[in-house]
């Protein structure tokens, strides 16, 4: 009679016994392993190049409030103390700082900067008075999106996806 209860309970824990083997699991992970090596680079460019929809907007939106002060003015310049040019002002769009320099405003040119931070930091763009648009993205932004499109008669437009080029 032992005999044959320990002969049952041997078959109720073997059947009873299930779960993965070491190998079910090790093919999980590697699985697992390859779309997160795949989906995070992927996700990293989206993100990126979500932010920087906030610097082309608001460098276009920038660049239009001063061409409206240069009708109003005839000049970029600040007019006496009873008006100054929108660009000097600081605007955050995003996760980008747009603003001009003192130094690159005269009465008939502008230079708008837009420069990034967190995600974005070491993306620079840029536009003047002639509509001509400047990238630069050096590090700490990511290898695949260095690049450096400056100022020229020909820039027409912004790097605004990893593989843009400047022309």
């Amino acid at each position: 009679m032992a005999g044959t209860l320990q002969s049952k309970i041997g078959r109720l824990t073997k059947a009873g016994q299930r779960g993965f083997t070491l190998i079910e699991l090790m093919i999980v992970v590697a699985i697992i392993g390859v779309l997160v090596a795949i989906a995070l680079p992927a996700y990293r460019d989206y993100v990126i190049r979500g932010s920087v929809t906030d610097a082309v907007t608001g460098l276009t939106n920038v660049r239009a409030d001063m061409e409206r002060y240069y009708q109003d003015y005839r000049t970029y310049q600040a007019v006496g103390t009873t008006a100054s040019p929108p660009c000097l002002t600081s605007q955050t769009v995003g996760k980008f700082t747009i603003s001009c320099q003192s130094s690159n405003l005269t009465a008939t040119t502008y230079i708008i900067s837009a420069v990034g931070s967190g995600n974005v930091n070491g993306f620079t763009y840029q536009v003047n008075q002639s509509d001509t648009k400047a990238t630069t993205i050096a590090s700490p932004a990511p290898a695949a999106w260095q690049v450096s499109c400056p100022l020229t008669s020909n820039g027409t437009k912004w790097i605004t996806k990893k593989g843009d080029s400047c022309t």
